[in-house]
């Protein structure tokens, strides 16, 4: 695997996003479930690393929940269809939101400051004690933020409106599961019991970004 911030000693740039620190004891996922999210961002990484070794395209994986995240830069449809097919079939992945777009590959610049700019949202998160900022990830690229966790529709709802009134931001797209607090409360139960949560039993495409008002 090729790591996302070793720009430019390749045209190939495949990396696994670090999205948040998100602390096991007040995380949403099981402890099982937050180490299969690694194992699977690691894994996809270097499967689509093999897939595309000799092409100019910059894939960011991220997972949360076994729910994979690819953000990016790719040069035509044909691969972000087919970086899309090879998350899916990756053993653990329950679902793909495919957010490449055709580009070529962003400056390390450009990753340096959406590196930045996601820390400045995890401080606004932090700042908001109506938002369990431990269950939520953000991945940022070129400036657009994107949210992924386990949350409430409020919770969404404010995340997404912080998210958007941190200065720098373009854009907020929201990529969570949605359960009630009685449903996020039986999973924690069933965490600290030592039992398996089922998984959401649907996956939301991502809801239109929402554009900050500056």
């Amino acid at each position: 695997v090729i790591g996302a911030h070793a720009a430019g000693c390749a045209p190939l740039i495949v990396g696994v996003v670090v999205a948040g620190t998100a602390l096991v004891a007040t995380d949403r996922r099981t402890t099982g479930t937050q180490v299969d999210d690694q194992t699977i961002q690691l894994r996809v990484a270097n499967e689509l690393s093999t897939a595309f070794g000799k092409q100019p395209v910059h894939i960011n994986v991220n997972s949360f929940d076994r729910k994979v995240l690819l953000t990016g830069e790719v040069p035509d449809e044909a691969v972000k269809a087919r970086a899309g097919e090879i998350a899916a079939a990756s053993q653990n992945v329950r679902a793909v939101v495919n957010e490449l777009v055709i580009a070529p590959p962003s400056s390390v610049g450009d990753r340096t400051n959406d590196t930045a700019l996601a820390t400045k949202v995890r401080a606004a998160f932090v700042n908001t004690k109506e938002i369990a900022f431990n269950s939520i990830e953000i991945v940022c690229e070129r400036g657009i933020i994107y949210l992924l966790g386990l949350v409430t529709e409020q919770e969404g709802q404010i995340a997404a409106i912080v998210a958007s009134k941190v200065s720098g931001v373009k854009q907020v797209v929201k990529v969570f599961d949605y359960a009630t607090r009685e449903e996020i409360e039986r999973r924690r139960a069933m965490s600290s019991s030592g039992a398996t949560p089922t998984a959401p039993a649907s996956t939301p495409t991502p809801e239109p970004a929402t554009t900050p008002t500056k």
